[in-house]
């Protein structure tokens, strides 16, 4: 019989139907890290004032198509027609859907703005570690600022949940570069403004290509040897942004708030999206390299997609690397996956009622306590309860029904206790204190 069974079993399970290419399941000690990633994010968004959002998942392509360059949506979007024969797409970001929310209702809106969300995002790609093609991301961006204390508070932001969840700068660093300061040094190197965004993609590039491969990408894209060689020179200048009024000025602030340790410069940090107009910012795991999260200033998005102009800056952070970095370096706490913390039994089929009319009373009184379904020996319904990690059982056996008491039994202390029911709410807070 037991043979049997495990070759049925077996059977069964080569015939289920998997999940899809890079999606999760997310079973319950999952979504207990989701949230607890997200109840940090909410705390650290929220202590700086911004307000929680969110927008649709589905999106006209036409609205990344406008500002996120082409790789994102041929090569990386979910894009399909709806039965209207639209083309619609999964959002891959979120950052043109709040300039679309912004633009529609800026006559009503106050700024400076500050909104956040955390929620789910598809990118077409290949499947790896740290990356999926389904993953939540935090978005936080601040509206109507042009402004060197604008960026500061975002970096600020990024630090301040560093912080919240135990990551030091020893292990995670924020670099931090500047468009503006780019397209200063590209200026003095004779690189007209048509070619800039090659030469961004190509700084972008940098670290992903042998030194061969760059220079060669480089003479592709028409820049001369001498041109090659001042944008390398500027991405090993380490003091650059010495030279940047808005930089110093964001350091600055940032060392006032207690950050600054968390932030250094990076010439060779671009961000390959292309909307992006000043500072630029990605934190990286400084075991690795890997990046954590990335972000900027847009002061054009707003209006490419229909709308007055209004500045913005801001920062996305995806679930899938995020996690990866913060249990690697044992930043996430134990977590509990049963919110019930009691349990009724059922002692027999004619106290059935009384077991369910006892729990739906604690229930009332704001108790999270699930109630076995069925009659079943104690010991078995003790051993369910152990295993859920429910730490109080409670028993009203035909005694308990006739006395008006209950039988209460801590599972991890070995010990049990009679309590008269109409104290038993009264005393739950301090028995489980002392389980």
């Amino acid at each position: 019989m037991g043979t049997y069974f495990c070759i049925r079993m077996v059977a069964i399970m080569k015939n289920t139907i998997q999940s899809v290419k890079g999606t999760r399941d997310f079973y319950p000690e999952d979504m207990a890290f989701r949230t607890w990633l997200y109840g940090k994010i909410r705390q650290v968004s929220e202590s700086f004032g911004y307000q929680e959002y969110e927008a649709p998942i589905l999106e006209k392509v036409d609205l990344y198509a406008a500002k996120s360059g082409e790789e994102l949506v041929k090569e990386q979007a979910f894009v399909f027609p709806d039965r209207g024969g639209e083309l619609i797409t999964l959002r891959p970001e979120l950052t043109p859907s709040l300039a679309r929310m912004v633009a529609q209702r800026a006559n009503q809106l106050i700024f400076p703005l500050r909104w956040w969300s955390f929620g789910p995002f598809w990118r077409y790609e290949k499947p790896q570690k740290g990356r999926a093609r389904e993953f939540f991301q935090w978005n936080i961006d601040l509206f109507g600022v042009n402004s060197p204390e604008a960026d500061a508070e975002l970096l600020a932001i990024c630090a301040s949940l560093f912080k919240a969840v135990g990551l030091t700068p020893d292990q995670v660093k924020l670099l931090v570069n500047d468009r503006r300061l780019v397209d200063r040094t590209l200026s003095s190197l004779n690189i007209p403004p048509l070619k800039r965004i090659e030469v961004y993609r190509l700084i972008d590039r940098r670290e992903k290509m042998t030194p061969p491969e760059w220079f060669s990408y480089a003479q592709e894209i028409g820049l001369t040897a001498e041109q090659v060689n001042g944008i390398d020179n500027f991405m090993e200048e380490g003091d650059a942004w010495e030279t940047s009024p808005e930089l110093s000025r964001a350091f600055a602030l940032l060392g006032a708030m207690g950050f600054r340790d968390y932030v250094s410069f990076s010439p060779r940090i671009i961000r390959g999206l292309d909307y992006y107009t000043g500072v630029v910012f990605e934190a990286k795991d400084l075991d690795g390299g890997r990046s954590i999260l990335g972000g900027g200033r847009y002061d054009n998005l707003v209006s490419d997609v229909g709308g007055e102009p209004v500045p913005g800056v801001g920062f996305a952070m995806g679930d899938v690397m995020a996690g990866i970095v913060l249990k690697k370096y044992g930043c996430v706490p134990e977590l509990s996956t049963q919110p019930a913390q009691i349990m009724v039994t059922i002692f027999d089929d004619a106290s059935f009622f009384d077991s369910q009319k006892l729990a739906a009373d604690l229930r009332t009184s704001g108790i999270n306590v699930i109630c076995y379904p069925e009659t079943a020996k104690l010991q078995k319904q003790f051993k369910f309860a152990d295993r859920m990690t429910i730490p109080l059982v409670i028993v009203l056996g035909p005694d308990e029904i006739s006395q008006g008491k209950v039988t209460v039994k801590d599972l991890p202390g070995q010990k049990q206790q009679i309590i008269e029911r109409s104290e038993l709410v009264g005393r739950l807070n301090d028995l489980l204190a002392q389980s």
